[in-house]
């Protein structure tokens, strides 16, 4: 009554394919460490000491290298650059709950938090040249 099948289905299994697979940890610890390598840069331009440490340290342990540090500044204005900060905190921090790395998620909750109140405090005045 129906014809048998005489291709090879275009639904084949994804192990059958030459590349290789990663795993979804493997993708997730890459994508925390990418979060945390932009936060890590701009960390850098704000000239956090002592937090770009920390920050570097995480990198350091998902990536099993140490990072490339950020040598150029962009000239951002300060309250920019702790917006784009609290963000990528705020990504970091998404994406450590769904791997349950609560070293990591503990280090951009508190970068959020330093960055809302770098954010909420009164900007510094401007001394004239």
């Amino acid at each position: 009554m129906y014809e048998p099948i005489r291709t090879k289905s275009v639904h084949s299994q994804a192990d059958d394919a030459p590349f290789p697979h990663r795993s979804r940890e493997e993708a997730l610890d890459m994508q925390l460490a990418a979060h945390l390598a932009a936060l890590l840069a701009v960390t850098d331009e704000l000239g956090l000491d002592g937090e770009d440490d920390r920050i570097a340290g995480q990198v350091a342990r998902l990536r099993g290298t140490p990072p490339v540090r950020h040598a150029s500044l962009s000239d951002a204005p300060r309250p920019a650059l702790h917006r784009r900060a609290h963000a990528l905190a705020g990504r970091a921090l998404v994406v450590a709950a769904s791997r349950a790395d609560t070293a990591a998620a503990i280090l951009a909750a508190e970068r959020m938090d330093a960055h809302t109140a770098a954010l909420a405090s009164p900007a510094p005045l401007v001394e004239a040249a």
